[in-house]
């Protein structure tokens, strides 16, 4: 099937990050595209400027007259009277996102980054090392890559980089040359069930591995065990990873470190990697972008200059203010291992500071699953405020709430807020270093805190 023949898109879930990516990429080889989404958002009104026509309405009288494929999200309500008429109806083809991926990367060079955390930076980062350095990639990401402004990054067209999402086990669908596995950690349990079969379907998705491909895994991951069928190279910080990130050190807001290869081969010092990304989990996942790119033959030199120029994603530790009054960090962590990792990464950075984390809780079922460990990841900070979970595309579950959280939160300051009430909470506060943490719509909030204390700085002066 040639989608690039296509002239007419319609997308039900536009304003997805991984939706949104296909729509650039059709609307980057010269189709036509349109699509609903539930609410307008920056998002949204960017490929509005971008020449997408997107409405806000479930109508059926809405879909476009000429469209030739329909692409949807798994994430839509059963419901939806767009999606149900257009699958009932039976003209048009009708396709998953996953399934148009799948579609788009047969027959082409794939690298596939998945994992229940960091596959978007490390997405990003490969896809920015293989553009610096020349080499050439075209990239779907899971996030706006503060370099590109944008999630899609168009480019060679035989080189696709891929964010692998295990999501609705979306992820099976792909047949790559080259998969990464960043962590394997316990979540989606609405869709799995089980770690055991989150486990088992991470093995299932090395098994998609094209003939004579390779896996770059974390040195950690629990499947490790279980692909030895594989070529398999490691990653870390640790000794015996075949890529070992080494000589850690922050020096003025940034790390530095050098990476030893599977060879043995130290770089030297001109090839001392500098990443201007905070949180030393970033370390980890720029080495496993330069792990693919020295898989890929580029050189030491190449990777470091290209890791040095690569500027962060949007929400993911994504500084907001960092001024000597008050740091202001915004994250997209959802996951008590990422709020964790996040965390960790402030304090080093910013050593002895008042840490103030503001999260909101993304899903019924992952707060009912993971309310402990996400105590246990929150009560690193100094101050809590949580807000109300975000239900995305879940309807409400008997007796889970952010107390929830709260209730299991030990040795810290917490407080549960509505959203209306968060800026006048924090202006009581004598804040330090902020984190606003969460992949619900907290980013609605980013702008509104960044405003505020930028104009309260303004009349201090």
């Amino acid at each position: 099937m040639n989608l690039g023949t296509v002239h007419s898109v319609f997308f039900i879930g536009i304003g997805g990050i991984g939706m949104s990516a296909l729509a650039r990429y059709f609307r980057h080889i010269g189709a036509k595209v349109a699509g609903y989404d539930r609410t307008e958002t920056a998002l949204t009104k960017q490929l509005v400027a971008e020449g997408m026509e997107v409405h806000y309405e479930d109508n059926i009288a809405l879909i476009p007259a000429d469209a030739e494929l329909v692409i949807y999200t798994p994430a839509i309500p059963k419901d939806h009277k767009q999606f149900n008429y257009l699958k009932n109806e039976g003209k048009l083809l009708v396709l998953k996102r996953s399934e148009v991926l799948e579609i788009l990367t047969k027959d082409k060079f794939t690298i596939a980054i998945g994992g229940s955390h960091g596959k978007t930076t490390v997405t990003s980062m490969t896809a920015h090392v293989l553009t610096h350095s020349g080499y050439g990639c075209t990239a779907f990401l899971g996030g706006i890559a503060t370099n590109y402004h944008s999630n899609f990054v168009a480019g060679n067209p035989d080189v696709i980089v891929v964010e692998a999402d295990e999501f609705d086990r979306s992820f099976l669908r792909l047949h790559p040359n080259i998969t990464v596995i960043t962590a394997v950690d316990t979540d989606h349990l609405d869709i799995y069930g089980s770690r055991e079969a989150i486990e088992d379907t991470f093995v299932e998705f090395v098994s998609k591995l094209q003939p004579n491909g390779k896996v770059i895994a974390h040195q950690d991951v629990t499947i490790l065990p279980r692909i030895q069928d594989k070529t398999v190279l490691t990653y870390g910080i640790n000794d015996g990873a075949d890529y070992q990130a080494k000589d850690i050190q922050v020096s003025d807001g940034k790390f530095e470190f050098r990476v030893d290869t599977e060879e043995g081969l130290s770089s030297d010092i001109s090839h001392l990697t500098s990443l201007a990304m905070g949180g030393r989990h970033n370390v980890l996942n720029a080495t496993a972008a330069m792990a693919v790119a020295l898989q890929l033959g580029i050189s030491m030199d190449k990777i470091a200059a290209a890791i040095s120029s690569f500027k962060g994603i949007q929400r993911r530790f994504e500084y907001v203010i960092n001024t000597p009054e008050l740091v202001y960090i915004d994250d997209y962590a959802h996951h008590p291992e990422e709020i964790r990792a996040c965390i960790c990464g402030v304090r080093e950075l910013f050593p002895g500071k008042l840490i103030t984390a503001v999260f909101q809780p993304h899903l019924f079922s992952r707060t009912n699953d993971l309310y402990p460990g996400f105590a246990e990841s929150l009560q690193l900070a100094d101050e809590v405020i949580l807000l109300n979970i975000y239900p995305a595309r879940e309807l409400p579950m008997l007796g889970v709430t952010s107390e929830l959280i709260l209730n299991a939160i030990e040795g810290t300051t917490k407080e549960l807020l509505a959203d209306a009430d968060l800026i006048k909470a924090l202006a009581s506060r004598p804040l330090e270093v902020l984190l606003t943490i969460g992949a619900g719509d907290i980013d609605k909030q980013v702008p509104k805190i960044r405003d505020y204390f930028t104009l309260k700085n303004q009349a201090k002066a």
